[in-house]
């Protein structure tokens, strides 16, 4: 881009800075203008949360409608129509016996909720013993301190450590990146066994959940369950008595293509987080989804679930949810995810796939990431000085294009990729767009190194 280009970059101090940041004027679809009118192409959903872009005004009514009546009616003291419509189209959506939920302001909080339950769980049962959380490595589940506590993002996990919840956690599950001596076809297999191993190690008793992502996120870069790993975890879990928890907080909600994503790998969980997608980022929400066997344990032992804050139920969050999934379902835009996903991939492939330093495009649906690698032979990472996810951001940006790159996916300090997770509401001519601004940043920054 030249100096004349309408776009700036971001800062250079970090993400999370305010200071330096264009200011937000309006939006509309996968468009996003700031105050001096530059236009940016929002090809990630700002973190995967759009889902059905920005501007809705169908969403923006039912939000309205909400507010003049009453924006929120404390949950410990009423419930109210918008709440018990969202818990029920999650349970239809979830199916099976993923039918009782806890209705939250976000992802990280509901993380935080499922641990709950499943503890909750455990002791109602009489196991109350069952203390410990599995998880794994290159993973991310929140900011809370016991969401952090089961993430393996070493970065987010630095300032705290030795404050954070004592917690198990395993090799990341990953084909690209095998652990060593493994074959990347033997990576399902070796990823469930590395689980029964802890579980036996610490002993089952002491076991309560194990957690994870079904497809990866930030920490990883979109790195997807590989087929049978999530089977052969349940039947683990099972064998053992510990509960699986998927956070499907960012590829859940029809982001992969499925409106579960553990439905492709043919597997229901015990407790999941969902979030992000759920209400498209018009009013913080987010939500713990339980299945009934549980349900019924706790409430026989306690009455109600022991988990929730001031704001558990919002009515206008969960009215801004409830005609969000209208929109979905009624537009089926899931089932548009799910056609237009193998468009998106091959166009990224084309793109950038023979490149010399892209070394994997993976993901499902509208959920792929591409890592970065300074040899693709030897899949060697480039040093982690040189900042290069925090480039591909900048150079994306300048380029008036929005991604989601993150840093250490290799080893928690090594490794870098960038996330593009379109609204759903993409048009084909939209996803051209964003590959084409991508793959010309991704050029930009790998010649500039």
């Amino acid at each position: 881009m030249t100096s004349s280009s309408p776009f700036r970059a971001a800062p250079k101090a970090g993400l999370f800075r305010a200071s330096g940041l264009p200011k937000i004027a309006w939006g509309k679809g996968l468009t996003l203008v700031d105050s001096e009118g530059r236009e940016y192409l929002d090809g990630s959903a700002g973190p995967a949360v759009y889902a059905i872009g920005h501007g809705n005004e169908e969403v923006n009514a039912a939000i309205k409608d909400q507010l003049d009546r009453i924006a929120h009616a404390y949950r410990y003291t009423f419930t109210s129509d918008p709440l018990e419509e969202l818990q029920a189209i999650i349970a239809e959506r979830c199916g099976g016996g993923l039918s009782q939920s806890v209705i939250v302001a976000g992802g990280s909080e509901a993380v935080e909720s499922c641990l709950k339950i499943a503890l909750q769980f455990q002791s109602a049962i009489g196991a109350s013993s069952r203390r410990r959380f599995i998880s794994r490595e290159r993973s991310w589940h929140g900011n809370t301190l016991g969401a952090l506590s089961v993430s393996g993002f070493a970065q987010r996990r630095a300032p705290f450590e030795g404050a954070l919840i004592e917690s198990s956690r395993l090799s990341p599950v990953n084909a690209y990146r095998p652990p060593e001596g493994v074959a990347p076809e033997q990576v399902a297999e070796h990823g469930a066994a590395e689980l029964e191993a802890e579980i036996l190690r610490l002993g089952p008793e002491r076991v309560c959940a194990f957690i994870f992502e079904p497809v990866v996120g930030a920490a990883g870069g979109c790195v997807p369950a590989p087929p049978g790993y999530a089977k052969r975890v349940r039947e683990v879990c099972d064998r053992h008595g510990v509960l699986m928890i998927a956070d499907e907080v960012m590829c859940g909600c029809g982001r992969t293509g499925v409106w579960r994503a553990l439905e492709e790998d043919g597997v229901e969980p015990d407790i999941m987080a969902i979030a992000k997608g759920l209400g498209g980022g018009y009013l913080p929400l987010g939500a713990a989804v339980f299945h009934e066997r549980l349900a019924e344990a706790i409430l026989a032992s306690y009455g109600e679930v022991l988990t929730g804050h001031t704001f558990v139920g919002h009515t206008a969050a969960c009215a801004a949810g409830v005609a969000v999934q209208r929109i979905v379902a009624r537009d089926r835009l899931v089932e548009k995810v799910a056609a237009d996903a193998p468009y998106l991939r091959a166009a990224l492939q084309k793109a950038l796939g023979d490149h010399p330093n892209c070394g994997d495009i993976r993901g499902r649906g509208f959920f792929l990431g591409i890592e970065a690698v300074a040899d693709r032979e030897t899949k060697e990472p480039f040093d982690p000085a040189l900042q290069v996810f925090l480039r591909l951001r900048e150079q994306a940006f300048e380029n008036g294009l929005i991604c989601y790159p993150a840093g250490g996916n290799v080893d928690g300090v090594r490794g870098d990729h960038a996330i593009l997770a379109p609204p759903f509401i993409a048009t084909r001519a939209e996803l051209d767009e964003i590959v084409g601004r991508f793959a010309t940043s991704f050029r930009q920054v790998m010649a500039s190194l």
